[in-house]
C-alpha cells in the first residue's frame, strides 16, 4: 500500500495564501496598540480628519475644497469610517489587506511557480515597507495596478478601469496607463473608453456637488514646495547640509509635514524636477512606441516600460516619500510574470535591499538624519537612492535589449 505524499506546508497556492495571513498577521500586531487605543498610524491621522470633515461638516476633500490628494482618494478614507472613530485604523487595515489579498489573487490564480514566486515575493517586498506600506494611501493603489498589469492582456476595458480609479486616488499609476496605450494595441480604443467614462463620471459627481474647479487642485497644490529631504536628486544637497559646505540646510516645512533642502543649488534643482520628469516621460513613450514597432514582444515591453514609466515619476520627483517605493515594487512583482523572470533577478534584488533600507531611514532612524545630521543615515539614504537610480537605468537598458533582439514584427496584447 503506498501512502501519499503529505503535503508541504509552503507549497503551492496554499502556501502563498498562510504567508498572505502570517505577513498581515504581523502588520496586525504591529497596529495593535493603535487599534486598542483608538489610535492611527502616520498619515491616516490626516485621512480620518479629512473623512470626518465630510461626515461630519459637510466639506468634502477635492469637492468642496481643493486638496493635495486627487479627489477619488477620499473614497477610502470614508469607507474606513464604517466603524467609527475609535477602529478607523481597524478599518484601514481592513481595506489594506483586501486590496493586497486583490493582488496576490490574481497573481496566484495562473497556477504556475513563476506567479507563486512573484506573489511571495511581492509580500516580503510589502513587508519590508510596513510602516508606509500599511501607514498610506499609496498601500491600497500598489496591489491594484499590480493586478491590472495582470490582467490587461484578457481585459483592458477591466484593466483600465481599475487602473483610472486607483490614478483618481494617486496619481501615479497614470505612468502604468499610458505604457498600456501605447502596447495593448487592440486593447487601446477600450482602455480610453474606460479611463474616459470614468473621469467624466467623476468630473459630473464633483460639477454637480461642488466646484469643478477643485477636480484638478492636486496638480498645483505641492507646486511651490522644496527639494525634499528623501528625493533621489536630493542627494548632493543632503551631504552639502551636513558637511556645511555650499550653504546647504535642511528645512522643516510644518505646513505640509516634510523636511526640505534648502540653499545651495536645491532651488534650481527643484525648479528642473517636472520639465525633466515631463521630457523624460515623453521619450520613454516614445521609445516603447518605437521598440514595439520595431518587433519587441509586447508582454516584456509592457513590463519594462512601466518600470522605466514609475521610476521615472520617482527619480525625477522633487518629493521623495519612502512609500514611492510601493509604485516600484508593483511593477516589479509583474515583470517576471510578463517577462522571463530570470531577467528580472536584478530589479528585485535591488528592490528588497531598497525597501528594508527605506524603512530603516524612514521612521526608524529618520529623525537622527533630520535633527542631527547623522552622515552613518545619510549614507544609508544614498544606497538607497543609487538603487532607485540603477533599477530606473535597468529598466531602460531593458528595454533596448527587447529593441535589439525583436526579430520579427510586433505582437501586440490582445483583449479577449
Amino acid at each position: 500500500m503506498r501512502l501519499r505524499p503529505r503535503p508541504r506546508l509552503f507549497h503551492g497556492a496554499r502556501g502563498v495564501w498562510l504567508f498572505f495571513a502570517l505577513v498581515h498577521a504581523g502588520f496586525l500586531l504591529r497596529l495593535l496598540p493603535f487599534i486598542i487605543g483608538g489610535g492611527v498610524l502616520s498619515d491616516i491621522r490626516l485621512y480620518r480628519e479629512w473623512a470626518y470633515r465630510a461626515l461630519a461638516d459637510g466639506v468634502w476633500q477635492g469637492v468642496d475644497v481643493e486638496w493635495v490628494y486627487p479627489v477619488g482618494a477620499i473614497v477610502p478614507m470614508v469607507l474606513s469610517a464604517a466603524l467609527g472613530s475609535f477602529l478607523y485604523q481597524l478599518t484601514w487595515f481592513v481595506l489594506f489587506a483586501l486590496c493586497n489579498a486583490v493582488g496576490v489573487a490574481v497573481l496566484v490564480r495562473r497556477g504556475t511557480s513563476a506567479t507563486r514566486t512573484a506573489a511571495v515575493w511581492w509580500l516580503v517586498a510589502t513587508a519590508l515597507l510596513g510602516p508606509v506600506a500599511v501607514g498610506r494611501v499609496d498601500g491600497l493603489t500598489a496591489p491594484l495596478v499590480l493586478a491590472a498589469l495582470l490582467i490587461v492582456a484578457a481585459r483592458p476595458f477591466v484593466a483600465s478601469l481599475v487602473l483610472s480609479a486607483a490614478t483618481w486616488i494617486k496619481v501615479w499609476p497614470a505612468a502604468v496607463v499610458l505604457a498600456a496605450l501605447v502596447v495593448v494595441r487592440s486593447g487601446r480604443a477600450r482602455i480610453l473608453a474606460a479611463g474616459a467614462a470614468l473621469t467624466a463620471g467623476i468630473a459630473v459627481v464633483v460639477a454637480v456637488s461642488g466646484d469643478i474647479r477643485n477636480l484638478t487642485g492636486f496638480l498645483t497644490a505641492q507646486g511651490a514646495r522644496g527639494m525634499q529631504l528623501e528625493a533621489p536628486l536630493s542627494t548632493p544637497g543632503v551631504w552639502q547640509a551636513i558637511s556645511g559646505t555650499a550653504g546647504a540646510y535642511f528645512f522643516e516645512d510644518q505646513e505640509i509635514n516634510t523636511m526640505e533642502v534648502r540653499g545651495a543649488l536645491s532651488g534650481v534643482v527643484g525648479d528642473l524636477m517636472n520639465p525633466l520628469l515631463a521630457l523624460t516621460v515623453l521619450l520613454v513613450a516614445g521609445f516603447l512606441a518605437l521598440a514595439l514597432h520595431r518587433g519587441a514582444p509586447a508582454g516584456p515591453l509592457l513590463a519594462a516600460g512601466s518600470l522605466a514609466l514609475v521610476s521615472t515619476l520617482v527619480v525625477f520627483n522633487k518629493v521623495g516619500s519612502p512609500q514611492f517605493m510601493l509604485w516600484i515594487t508593483a511593477v516589479i512583482a509583474a515583470g517576471p510574470v510578463l517577462d522571463r523572470a530570470a531577467a528580472w533577478r536584478y530589479p528585485a534584488v535591488a528592490m528588497l535591499i531598497t525597501a528594508g533600507l527605506t524603512t530603516l531611514v524612514y521612521p526608524v532612524l529618520y529623525d537622527a538624519l533630520r535633527y542631527e545630521l547623522d552622515p552613518a543615515v545619510a549614507v544609508l539614504l544614498t544606497l538607497r537612492n543609487v538603487l532607485v537610480v540603477s533599477i530606473f537605468v535597468w529598466s531602460l537598458v531593458r528595454l533596448g535589449r527587447l529593441t535589439r533582439s525583436a526579430a520579427r514584427p510586433a505582437t501586440s496584447l490582445t483583449g479577449a
